[in-house]
């Protein structure tokens, strides 16, 4: 089989030892996973067998090395160390056969008759050469056979005892016997022969059409693109356009027609979203504020049978939506320092998308080296940090007496950060080993951020920040991506932590999946979909919500948000509903019932509420925000150099702030410079721990510099914490642990 799968036990560290891993064997690439389950989206580990060396140490360890890369394998038993060792053999040979032809076919882009030829008719000949070879042979055996039965037969004619008569008779037999097999090996392969010539024009027309199909459809492909770039030119150069009931009509009439066109696509991608049919349906009616409302108060009450209060304050709710993110609300906080409110324009570079994207299909896209082209210039460490942008909604959260009120705000808070990601289709810069980045607003905002990229592969980043107002957040994030074609997945794996001091409060939620679509053709869109679940493991309320994946048939509102926040018992409290590009608003529920079964065969609940507030609305965009990559006013000042950082931070890094200058070529030369430096890094710490190997000392590893690795007491889970020191090395600016990374 061309697939061979398993249980084997993999080095790790002199830690952990060996670690039972899932290996699957397929296609000359040997991948591992921690579990069976992870082959659906996080291979932990690849090695190309076709440049591999195979070795086996002893009865049952199988080392595999290629480049700076070695797997020290363990088997249960050396039976099964055979098996594999014969499969990766196998798979090997096959890949280095498969390798050399792909090397031999370089040349079939051009589809010239006379070289279809001559690569048809080379085999041929070499068959013909062969089969004159063989009936050269056949002759010979014939002669020396014949000479054989001569001599047997005057051994017969001789005196000689009966047993050796009937000796020689049985070898004159199969004597004749050995001489009718050659003539028929002879015939087959004659037979052969001229099978082979007679599908020899078969052949070569079925293969020219085959590169004529390819070459028409990357013509067609290629043409579409520039289309589609003199139409995008067009829109710009008529901005009336837009205007009118005769060019709105035609709008219209264009986005059904393509609606049509792109209807099976969308229907492929509707796998990506099934579990979200299991969420509850629900529909929520408004009640009238004027039997609601208390005198004298400027807080809305309940009904006489639900005597909670609607605590949530009008003023504390309505201040979000003035305010920008150059305010403060803090009487303790100092001034706020002035940062940047631009950046250089964004460069017009062309570049040719399809012939860098048609080789990344299938692949891990952080393993795919990828120009500046497709960047902006911020980390992915800056983009974790921008799910800050509105803290101010975890200070408002520390301010809330129920649970259930404050699950609002935190529910809030998280549907905030994909805000930014609405126009942001450009790739963050993937953070080097040990990079960290910092955002001190302690004194203007009250809290202060760190991160510090943990792992490289798979790539990990850790995030702590604490508030002086009440809260501290923490989680440890991996991007999991791949590219698919015409879209790419993002999924981020890993728990967000977030705890108020005063209630002791802990609340936990993972992200929803990101997809970039219209990869190759057309212009890129972002879309976020799936669901997140908020547990506040103290009181144990919860908060789904559930993100609504983009349909052209659909007639809800592009990029909905709804949800229900629950107490303890399954009680529903509070509707969330809303955009993740513009607001989300909350209404308390007043009354619910279950009403019609949906055309699914889902029962869906009925909520009566009162009128929905405003938890959180998006800020506005700078002016001129299309020409510096969309960033809001937070991401502007990200990047913006500052004193006292660590030598490590991510405005240090030369590649980034290349780009950001605009001076793209020097950042692509400086990007490769930086990554083969890491490579260096890595190849030297794998020979460290070989040589540990075997001189039977302890190797450690990477470790993180100020992060550590502990079990979560809430989940369970290991992950990265901040066990501190940072801070206080900044005060003091000693900076002797960081690595040189730069």
């Amino acid at each position: 089989s061309d697939t061979y799968k398993g249980w084997l036990f993999k080095w790790t560290n002199y830690l952990k030892g060996y670690q039972r891993r899932w290996f699957v064997l397929s296609n000359g690439l040997l991948s591992y996973y921690r579990t069976q389950a992870e082959m659906a989206h996080t291979c932990r580990g690849t090695i190309n067998l076709s440049t591999a060396h195979i070795d086996t140490e002893d009865s049952c360890n199988i080392v595999l090395s290629n480049g700076g890369r070695t797997y020290h394998l363990k088997a249960n038993s050396e039976v099964e160390r055979q098996r594999w060792v014969t499969a990766l053999e196998l798979a090997k040979a096959k890949a280095i056969r498969m390798r050399n032809n792909q090397s031999d076919d370089s040349g079939d882009e051009e589809p010239a008759s006379q070289s279809d030829k001559s690569e048809l008719h080379g085999p041929l000949k070499t068959l013909s050469s062969k089969l004159e070879d063989l009936s050269t042979c056949n002759e010979l055996i014939a002669k020396h056979g014949a000479a054989l039965q001569r001599s047997l037969s005057e051994l017969e004619n001789l005196r000689l005892p009966a047993d050796s008569g009937e000796k020689i008779k049985a070898v004159n037999e199969r004597a004749t016997l050995f001489r009718i097999t050659s003539n028929a090996m002879i015939n087959a392969c004659r037979d052969f022969l001229d099978l082979a010539e007679s599908h020899s024009r078969k052949w070569q027309r079925l293969l020219q059409h085959e590169r004529e199909q390819r070459i028409r459809l990357e013509e067609t492909i290629e043409q579409l693109a520039k289309q589609h770039n003199s139409l995008e030119r067009a829109c710009r150069g008529a901005p009336g356009l837009a205007t009118g009931t005769a060019s709105g009509a035609s709008t219209a009439k264009g986005s059904v027609q393509s609606a049509k066109g792109e209807a099976s696509d969308e229907d492929e991608e509707t796998e990506y979203f099934d579990a979200m049919e299991d969420a509850p349906a629900f529909i929520t009616v408004t009640a009238d504020p004027k039997h609601h409302r208390r005198s004298g108060s400027n807080l809305s009450g309940a009904s006489e049978g639900h005597p909670e209060d609607w605590n949530l304050e009008d003023s504390v709710f309505e201040s979000s939506n003035q305010s920008s993110y150059n305010e403060s609300t803090g009487k303790d906080l100092l001034p706020r320092k002035r940062r940047r409110t631009r950046i250089p324009d964004k460069p017009n570079y062309s570049l040719n998308l399809w012939s860098i994207m048609k080789n990344c299909i299938g692949k891990e896209l952080s393993k795919i080296p990828m120009p500046v082209n497709f960047n902006e210039p911020l980390s992915m460490l800056q983009r974790l940090t921008e799910d800050l942008e509105y803290h101010e909604l975890l200070d408002k959260a520390v301010k809330c007496e129920s649970s259930t009120e404050q699950m609002c705000f935190v529910a809030a808070f998280s549907v905030s950060s994909y805000s930014t990601t609405v126009h942001r289709t450009a790739k963050p810069f993937n953070p080097l080993l040990g990079e960290t980045f910092e955002l001190d607003r302690l004194e203007e905002l009250g809290f202060r951020s760190l991160c510090e990229q943990v792992s490289h592969h798979p790539p990990a980043a850790a995030h702590h920040v604490y508030s002086r107002r009440g809260w501290t957040l923490w989680q440890e994030i991996t991007i999991a991506s791949k590219f698919r074609g015409k879209y790419l997945s993002i999924m981020p794996l890993g728990a967000i932590h977030l705890e108020f001091h005063s209630s002791g409060n802990h609340y936990v939620w993972r992200k929803v999946t990101s997809t970039v679509h219209n990869i190759i053709v057309g212009k890129l869109w972002i879309d976020q979909s799936g669901e997140i679940e908020i547990v506040n493991h103290k009181s144990k309320d919860k908060c789904q919500l559930k993100f609504t994946p983009y349909s052209y048939f659909s007639r809800d509102v592009p990029r909905k948000v709804t949800g229900v926040v629950s107490d303890a018992d399954g009680k529903a409290h509070y509707v969330m509903s809303g955009t993740w590009d513009e607001k989300m608003e909350c209404s308390k529920i007043l009354h619910s019932s279950h009403g019609s079964t949906s055309s699914e065969g889902k029962q869906k609940t009925v909520y009566q509420t009162l009128s929905p507030k405003v938890l959180w609305r998006k800020y506005p965009l700078p002016d001129n925000a299309e020409n510096m990559y969309f960033f809001s006013e937070l991401a502007l000042t990200l990047n913006e150099p500052e004193e006292r950082v660590a030598p490590t931070d991510s405005r240090l890094r030369p590649d980034q702030r290349l780009m950001e200058s605009g001076r793209w070529d020097e950042a692509n030369v400086e990007k490769q410079r930086l990554e083969e430096k890491q490579r260096a890094v890595r190849r030297r710490r794998e020979a460290e721990a070989v040589e540990a190997l075997e001189e039977g000392k302890d190797y450690e590893g990477y470790l993180p510099l100020w992060f550590e690795r502990k079990v979560d007491a809430v989940t369970g889970e290991l992950i990265c914490v901040y066990k501190g020191g940072y801070w206080e090395a900044k005060d003091k600016q000693d900076w002797s642990v960081c690595p040189d990374i730069f």
